[in-house]
């Protein structure tokens, strides 16, 4: 069950140490997290790190997604892997009192110098989220969770019509409670619902869990909204992929792609 009642996702309890709320939950069990929170939670402790440099910005992150994370307080370690005068590798790792580690980050770093080499942008853009209508999210069995977390709006598809779908994403509580959110943190949050949005199967009928994340940028996302244009692949061994374009406002920013596990329920 949740342990702090804050407006956030979670309450920092210490340094490295954090309580979940139920704004955490995640759709599919009472007693798991959405991978989402986590995730970020994870981001914003590589940001953290000491001896952090600011001449450095996260190119990539990838997530090795062990166990669902349960509702229960959470640790948060890093540890330096690898550092030279351009790149810089960072490993994060979370772990819930009394249990294993459930979810393992590493993180790529990039040195930057602004203005030090010509800017190239991608074309095309989706439907802002000004624009775009409120759509419910997917049925859930409970009255507080990730799904009132978030501000979704689609400009293509919905939760309820299998296939790709464009979302625009928006935190609607912070982070850590008391603290800033960071674009990188906004970013990280909504991303690992590209197979959610993009549900190619009947959520009735199959699982399609993802074993991990990674989430590349090539530049630093601005304002509040994160859109993920997605998609899901599924062969019928049961395996299944699902990526993401990432945007913001301003246009494309990165990419996010899903490893899933594809089942009928039992």
């Amino acid at each position: 069950m949740p342990t702090s009642q804050v407006e956030a996702f979670y309450e920092r309890e210490a340094d490295g140490r954090f309580l979940p709320t139920a704004y955490t939950r995640g759709p599919w069990d009472a007693d798991s997290q959405h991978a989402g929170p986590p995730a970020a939670l994870l981001g914003l402790a590589v940001e953290q790190r000491p001896g952090a440099r600011p001449d450095t910005r996260v190119a990539r992150l990838t997530y090795e997604i062990m166990r669902p994370v349960p509702m229960r307080p959470l640790t948060v370690t890093t540890r330096g892997r690898r550092a030279g005068r351009s790149v810089e590798l960072v490993e994060a790792a979370l772990t819930p009192d009394g249990g294993q580690e459930a979810m393992r980050a590493t993180a790529l770093l990039m040195k930057t110098a602004p203005d030090s080499v010509p800017q190239v942008s991608p074309g095309g853009q989706v439907p802002g989220p000004g624009t775009v209508p409120h759509k419910a999210f997917f049925p859930v069995p409970w009255d507080q969770g990730y799904h009132t977390a978030m501000e979704i709006r689609f400009a293509a598809g919905s939760f309820l019509e299998p296939g790709p779908a464009t979302a625009w994403m928006r935190m609607r509580v912070p982070l850590v409670a008391g603290e800033e959110i960071t674009p990188l943190s906004r970013v990280l949050t909504a991303a690992d619902s590209g197979n959610g949005v993009s549900a190619a199967l009947d959520f009735n009928r199959y699982v399609f869990i993802n074993a991990d994340l990674t989430v590349s940028l090539h530049r630093h996302p601005e304002g509040e909204w994160v859109c993920l244009d997605a998609r899901t692949m599924v062969d019928g061994a049961g395996i299944g992929l699902a990526e993401s374009a990432l945007y913001d406002e301003k246009g494309l920013l990165g990419r996010s792609t899903q490893s899933l596990y594809v089942a009928e329920r039992g």
